[in-house]
């Protein structure tokens, strides 16, 4: 069997969860219901198998840290799933956090709370900061597979003051998860 293909997210809580069942209905993919929570709740093997079960593609799984600075459990769940042959991770929306003491990740690109995608990247309102690294709780382990997939960077899932909300129709979120797809190749298929 063919590797699963995986979008990975640094974001778990209930606002991301709803923030991004919107958009993958939208999108038809497949968000994980059972890699909702803050922090996560399964761990890399057993997102692997939950994510190896689902009969639809792409999935999309998310990981989360709840703003533990050390790797954390949504680290450690990222760490597998990125080296699982079961699946094939199309790329990962880094979510932005407040979290201090933490190195990030240099993003591909981001996409600001307007929904529009830029070189740099943003903070957790979704505005453009002056360089290309995103600090957020779950993304210092990425830091070995830069250039490896598609990293995004992306403010708060389903917040940036309302901008990303569902009511907007979560622009954000949903240019976030088109730019994985088509960065990665996966529309072309």
């Amino acid at each position: 069997m063919p590797p699963k293909p995986v979008i990975v997210v640094t974001d778990g809580d209930e606002t991301a969860y709803n923030a991004l069942k919107e958009a993958s209905q939208d999108l038809h993919l497949y968000l994980l219901r059972q890699s909702k929570g803050n922090p996560t709740r399964l761990n890399g093997p057993h997102l692997v198998d939950a994510v190896v079960k689902v009969s639809h593609e792409p999935v999309v799984v998310m990981v989360d840290d709840q703003g533990e600075s050390d790797t954390g459990p949504g680290e450690k769940a990222l760490e597998v799933l990125m080296n699982a042959p079961e699946i094939k991770v199309l790329g990962v929306i880094a979510v932005a956090a407040n979290t201090r003491s933490v190195d990030g990740v240099h993003v591909d690109s981001s996409v600001n709370a307007h929904g529009r995608l830029v070189h740099q990247a943003v903070d957790k309102d979704g505005r453009s900061q002056s360089s290309a690294v995103i600090r957020g709780d779950t993304v210092d382990v990425l830091a070995d597979d830069q250039g490896r997939v598609p990293i995004i960077g992306l403010g708060d899932v389903g917040k940036m003051h309302g901008q990303d909300s569902i009511k907007e129709g979560v622009p954000a979120t949903k240019r976030a998860l088109q730019e994985i797809l088509e960065r990665s190749g996966y529309n072309a298929r």
